[in-house]
């Protein structure tokens, strides 16, 4: 009932702070001008990512000592370098090479304090170990999904909706393990994302930001490297988590380089984007990945907990389900001319 309680509060405290944001950033006009990767066709304030990083890192501070200590400072510490850099992108726009530079400091920073994944267990064929070659897996885990979820932040819901899932699924993982730090630090994101969801949901009155999806991502990358010393299930459990945006952003960005393209211009070759260019509103391509977050979150607690129909689920169910909405968003566009909602 406690924790019921505290998560409620949470969210109002994340609404009232969203609104709060919304008048302060109309001010000082902090908006998102559309481009060729937006989905909206008219300025929107954007920031409002900010009282969800607050939230989170109040929580994380205040849980600190349910955990090694030094772990818990440095994703405080980390999160808080990831959040400035956010809000510096927000507020002009920086250059690539200062972001990952960045990214690429907190991601080795995040390893020494916290180790790497030293093993991946793959649904129906088991552990394999990695040994040396974890610490470059880990790196690159910490830097593509803080970029991923910022890549994943394009419609109205979904990056905020994505993380209520996410991290609900995180709850349920480490309230099964005991990790009380990872607990409330997902209790938290979880919360604060829905109390932003009630200014993001379509139509959106403001957008996340920078300051939050790449904040996002980071906190979702560590939960997954705080767990990585009790096997190899940690980074399977995370991508799994994760799977909407790892294979959305993924994909795409592996098929933009092979035709290519310059991977890091604006462009609206995701699936969200094609399915919204086809016709669907968005608010139902953010419902159909909070609930595929959610599917995969249910899958990785019973695969945690040793059910092995999850197994076959997990390796060749999901990726069915990608092909089918791959192939239904090509059909959609090949019929449809380019609009916005």
């Amino acid at each position: 009932m406690t924790q019921i309680a505290i998560y409620i509060l949470l969210v109002l405290l994340s609404c009232g702070g969203v609104f709060l944001i919304r008048r302060w950033v109309a001010k000082d006009q902090l908006l998102d001008h559309p481009n060729d990767r937006s989905m909206h066709s008219t300025p929107i304030s954007r920031g409002g990512g900010l009282a969800i990083v607050v939230i989170v890192l109040g929580a994380g501070l205040l849980s600190a000592s349910q955990t090694d200590l030094t772990h818990s400072l440095v994703y405080v510490a980390c999160g808080i370098v990831i959040a400035l850099l956010g809000w510096q992108d927000d507020i002009k726009s920086l250059p690539p090479i200062t972001r990952f530079a960045v990214q690429g400091i907190v991601a080795v920073v995040s390893i020494i304090s916290m180790g790497y994944f030293k093993s991946v267990t793959i649904p129906l064929f088991g552990e394999l170990q990695l040994e040396i070659v974890g610490v470059v897996i880990t790196f690159f885990w910490i830097i593509g999904l803080t970029n991923a979820y910022n890549f994943m932040d394009g419609i109205d819901g979904m990056a905020g909706g994505v993380a209520v899932s996410a991290g609900l699924g995180w709850m349920w993982l480490s309230s099964a393990s005991g990790n009380s730090f990872a607990f409330w630090v997902a209790l938290a994101i979880s919360a604060g994302s829905l109390g932003f969801l009630f200014h993001n949901w379509s139509p959106a009155k403001i957008f996340m930001g920078d300051v939050a999806s790449t904040f996002l991502g980071y906190s979702f990358a560590v939960l997954s490297l705080l767990s990585a010393d009790k096997g190899g299930d940690a980074l399977m459990l995370g991508t799994l988590l994760m799977w909407t945006f790892i294979m959305d952003a993924g994909l795409t960005f592996i098929t933009r380089l092979r035709n290519g393209e310059k991977v890091f211009s604006a462009h609206r070759s995701h699936l969200f984007q094609r399915l919204v260019i086809g016709g669907y509103k968005h608010s139902t391509v953010s419902l159909l990945y909070i609930l595929l977050t959610l599917f995969a979150g249910i899958l990785s607690y019973e695969w945690a907990r040793g059910h092995q129909f999850a197994a076959p689920i997990i390796f060749l169910g999901l990726p069915l389900i990608w092909i089918l909405l791959s192939r239904h968003a090509s059909r959609l566009r090949s019929a449809a001319p380019e609009s916005k909602e």
